[in-house]
């Protein structure tokens, strides 16, 4: 026997922990940032759901188009809820805002400690007539 036996096995243990940290610092920022993509989608898919709810007697009686404030929150919230999200809708007769606030459950950063990573997302719609408009030549 040599002195060299088990060698092998202190250098494959520390390339194996340096593979899963190269791993590790790629894979969850990336799935997080893909969380985010998809939680920007859905606000702004909300928010354009709650700027379809217009202010039909408003808009018989003069002609400006404006949201209806209500109708517009729980029309974006009904989206949000189809969606499995939860978020906050503020809407004016002007525009809707959506704010999603979730989190992503991390794959190989919960070994340090890290379960998950805070997901932040807003969307917002306005109201627009046609397909052109005065901000829409």
């Amino acid at each position: 026997m040599s002195g060299d036996e088990g060698m092998v096995s202190a250098f494959l243990l520390a390339a194996m922990i340096g593979l899963f940290a190269v791993v590790g610092l790629g894979l969850d920022p990336g799935e997080a940032y893909a969380a985010k993509i998809k939680a920007i989608g859905q606000a702004e898919e909300a928010a354009r759901a709650g700027a379809q709810q217009l202010d039909l007697l408003t808009y018989r009686a003069t002609g400006v188009l404006q949201l209806d404030p209500v109708a517009a929150e729980q029309a974006a919230q009904r989206f949000l809820t189809a969606e499995g999200q939860s978020g906050t809708v503020i809407a004016t007769t002007t525009r809707v805002t959506v704010t999603i606030t979730t989190s992503y459950r991390t794959q190989l950063w919960h070994l340090a400690g890290i379960d998950t990573i805070a997901v932040h997302a807003t969307g917002t719609a306005i109201p627009q007539r046609g397909i052109t408009g005065p901000d829409n030549p």
